[in-house]
């Protein structure tokens, strides 16, 4: 019989008091959102947010990790990383989310070690153990803990604790970064990333919530939540307009799916 909510939350605040003094991954989605509450609830000032700077994270979403960040409570630390210096990162061939992480950790250690943090931590959920994630590798051999996941959290687990504890992240959609939205194998570049970025905020402008804008070149992929299909079908003319201006010759329509249902797809076909 698997364990309670209760339990797994116990668990977790134990597993925090361990770590004393904890610098967090963060990134304003819901699961570096909750770790980084939980941190803060159990260890107060030993508890410190960092978020990775670049072309690759929209403004957008560094304003709400900064609010969410205030919200809590919680020091933010806003580091640049250069990942767009590593051909290997440029590439993308897909082990992208490798070299990026890499270099988030590689500007945490330093500030955390001058700042007395003993422990660095991402928000890592056991959903994530079944997908392939670079990232993780990267925070393996970087020492870097996964408080959430080590203490049993799915994503069931992290929208509940945020919404008992009134995150603003609670029912926010699942985010990655404007790199995700290029094909593997398709180089990434700075200018490809900032149209990438102004075709959302363009998109979102229209009223949608849930969407992937992925840059096939002339041709936009653009993937919207399931339950947001109608809305875009009626906006189609006026939404293709707007990826039009910032370049896109033509348009796909999809409904957008996590990782996780993408690879349960996979299985079932």
């Amino acid at each position: 019989m698997s364990d309670s909510y209760d339990t797994r939350l116990q668990r977790l605040d134990a597993l925090l008091v361990q770590l004393e003094r904890v610098a967090v991954a963060f990134s304003g989605g819901v699961d570096s959102s909750v770790l980084l509450h939980a941190a803060h609830r159990v260890l107060g000032d030993g508890a410190a947010a960092v978020i990775a700077d670049s072309p690759s994270l929209p403004r957008r979403e560094l304003s709400e990790a900064r609010a969410v960040a205030t919200a809590i409570g919680a020091r933010l630390a806003v580091i640049a990383t250069n990942e767009l210096d590593d051909a290997r990162y440029r590439e993308n061939k897909g082990d992208r989310c490798y070299f990026c992480k890499s270099a988030l950790f590689a500007v945490m250690e330093p500030w955390a070690r001058d700042n007395g943090f003993r422990a660095l931590a991402f928000g890592e959920i056991v959903d994530d153990l079944s997908d392939h994630r670079p990232g993780a590798v990267a925070a393996k051999e970087f020492g870097v803990v996964a408080p959430l996941s080590a203490a049993g959290f799915s994503k069931d687990d992290v929208r509940r604790y945020a919404r008992e504890n009134g995150l603003a992240v609670a029912d926010k959609p699942s985010s990655a970064c404007l790199a995700s939205r290029l094909p593997v194998g398709t180089t990434v570049t700075r200018e490809k990333l900032a149209r990438i970025e102004r075709a959302e905020e363009a998109l979102r402008a229209h009223g949608l919530r849930q969407l992937r804008v992925r840059d096939h070149g002339r041709r936009a992929r653009v993937e919207v939540g399931a339950d947001e299909v109608d809305f875009a079908r009626a906006l189609a003319l006026k939404l293709e307009a707007a990826l039009a201006d910032v370049g896109f010759e033509a348009v796909e329509w999809a409904v957008y799916r996590t990782a996780l249902e993408r690879s349960r797809a996979q299985d079932r076909s």
